[in-house]
C-alpha cells in the first residue's frame, strides 16, 4: 500500500467519487496539488468542498497541475466572482453541472414515481 502523498505523486489522474464529511473536507488542496505531477488532472465527481475550490483555480491557472474537471461545487451556482470564472486560463477547467442522472429515461422514471406517489395519497 502507498501512502495517500505518494499516490498524488505518481498518479496521472486523481478522480474523486467521496461524500463531504469531517474527513473529506479540503482533502485537496495547494498542499496536495504540489505534490503532484504538472501533468496530472483532478476530476472531481464526489461532493463540493472536498477539493479547495480557490486552490484548484490557482494550482490549474499557474500549471502546478494540468487541469481539472468538476460537477460539484461547495455553492450553487457559482457567483460571477467564483475563482473557477475569472481564471486566466478557463480552457484548463471543463466545469459542468451535476445532472449526469438527468437522462431522458432517468426523468420519465422520476415523473412516474411522482405520480405514483401522488395517486396514492388521493
Amino acid at each position: 500500500m502507498v501512502s495517500f502523498e505518494e499516490l498524488l505523486a505518481s498518479s496521472d489522474i486523481i478522480s474523486i467519487h467521496s461524500p463531504l464529511n469531517d474527513k473529506t473536507k479540503n482533502l485537496i488542496t495547494m498542499r496536495e496539488m504540489k505534490l503532484m505531477k504538472s501533468s496530472a488532472v483532478i476530476v472531481n465527481l464526489g461532493s463540493g468542498g472536498i477539493v479547495n475550490e480557490r486552490d484548484l483555480a490557482t494550482a490549474v491557472d499557474e500549471g502546478i497541475i494540468a487541469g481539472a474537471a468538476v460537477v460539484v461545487f461547495e455553492k450553487e451556482p457559482l457567483p460571477s466572482d467564483h475563482p473557477y470564472l475569472v481564471m486566466n486560463y478557463p480552457e484548463r477547467i471543463l466545469l459542468t453541472p451535476h445532472v449526469g442522472w438527468a437522462s431522458i429515461q432517468a426523468r420519465s422514471r422520476l415523473a412516474g414515481m411522482i405520480v405514483e406517489n401522488i395517486k396514492s395519497i388521493l
